[in-house]
């Protein structure tokens, strides 16, 4: 795995693309001036034609490093102050318009026509903004929730808003320049950033950490006792059978029930 590089280094990166940025545009705001004053390309004369042409490609170079420059610091100052995932799409933003506006600065030192290229685009412009309406409103409410700031990733929150269903309590998990990630304890819920600027939001504080549960051993179980075993039944004595008459001896007579002993 790569080593990241120190912030020092980051930090004089950003401040590097800030004075480049700056300088560079400031040149070609300069060449600007001096082609609309001093150029032009509908005379006979060569030095105003040549004027005009160096001007162009003066406001072209520096336009393009200042575009590029400026951008990829805006896009670091977005990631470091409030938006991560939204500084890619903010820098390819400010980077088209920056590019846009040295293509009309350029067209306007070599004194050609726009007047067609801004009714097309006009005309351009308004049919893509009646398309995305709604993309377009979530975009500028991101920008809006990006400048003022109402709450941050992280922050516990509670919103009132009736197109969202009342009042809610949530924690903002991730913000874009489409959508709000929060967290509810309905689960993981994304809003619009036009809803969410149209909303009433208010921080509340941290939810305090319960603490831990002390974690008692299990004891040591307990043999169970033995159980002695049943005694044994004991057999009941076997009756001893009479004595057996010897011989000589008359036996004894023993009348049976209900009979009579004779005389």
């Amino acid at each position: 795995m790569p080593a990241r590089p120190p912030i020092s280094s980051i930090s004089h990166n950003r401040w590097h693309n800030w004075v480049i940025g700056n300088i560079a545009a400031a040149i070609a705001l300069a060449a600007l001036i001096v082609g609309s004053e001093f150029g032009e390309m509908h005379t006979d004369q060569l030095h105003p034609k040549v004027v005009a042409w160096v001007s162009a490609a003066v406001v072209l170079v520096a336009g393009i490093i200042a575009t590029t420059r400026l951008s990829a610091a805006v896009s670091h100052l977005v990631r470091r102050k409030s938006i991560p995932t939204a500084a890619g799409a903010i820098g390819v933003l400010s980077a088209g318009v920056g590019y846009l506006i040295v293509a009309f600065s350029v067209l306007a030192v070599l004194e050609v026509s726009i007047e067609h290229l801004l009714v097309g685009a006009g005309l351009a412009g308004v049919v893509l903004g009646i398309a995305a309406q709604q993309s377009l409103g979530n975009v500028f409410a991101g920008l809006v929730l990006l400048m003022a700031r109402p709450f941050g990733v992280g922050d516990h929150v509670r919103i009132r808003a009736g197109a969202l269903g009342g009042i809610f309590e949530a924690w903002v998990v991730e913000m874009s320049l489409s959508y709000v990630t929060l967290r509810t304890d309905d689960g993981p819920l994304k809003v619009p950033n036009s809803a969410m600027l149209a909303a009433g939001v208010g921080q509340l504080p941290p939810t305090p950490v319960a603490p831990p549960t002390t974690v008692v051993p299990p004891s040591t179980p307990v043999p169970p006792t033995p159980v002695a075993p049943p005694p044994t039944p004991v057999p009941p004595p076997t009756p001893t059978p009479p004595p057996t008459p010897t011989s000589g001896t008359p036996a004894a007579f023993v009348p049976s029930p209900g009979e009579q002993p004779g005389p």
